[in-house]
């Protein structure tokens, strides 16, 4: 039986859904440390690539976005910038969390696991060069 080249429509706009749903929680993760920024943005292209070429183009030359996404997605790593900033917003958000808002000692101890996880993460990812 021959592929079937065209999507079903239902699962082009589950994908752009999922896409839309992705970039704004991406963005939201650039200010919100617990909240991932570069996997949704990937999950978003991923999404893009199946259901829009105008939105997978949209975000890969985004200004902003774009680079970010087209250098981990061709390997090229994280800026430098980019890895200092994240890094330097993880502890700083995270230390001010579980020192005025989380009571408990466990949550504040798994604040910092997940802080240092992140860092580690990111500290651990190709360094790119503009």
């Amino acid at each position: 039986m021959a592929e079937n080249n065209k999507k079903h429509p239902v699962i082009t706009w589950i994908l752009l859904a999922v896409g839309w749903l992705s970039v704004v929680l991406g963005v939201i993760g650039i200010f919100l440390p617990l909240l991932p920024t570069t996997p949704f943005l990937l999950l978003a292209a991923a999404c893009f690539v199946r259901s829009s070429p105008r939105f997978y183009q949209w975000l890969v030359e985004h200004p902003k976005l774009g680079k970010y996404v087209l250098h981990y997605l061709n390997g090229e790593g994280i800026p430098m910038r980019a890895k200092v900033i994240a890094i330097g917003m993880i502890w700083v958000t995270m230390s001010i969390s579980a020192w005025l808002v989380v009571p408990v000692i466990w949550g504040k101890l798994t604040l910092l696991a997940i802080g240092l996880s992140v860092s580690i993460y990111i500290y651990r990812q190709p360094t790119a060069t503009d």
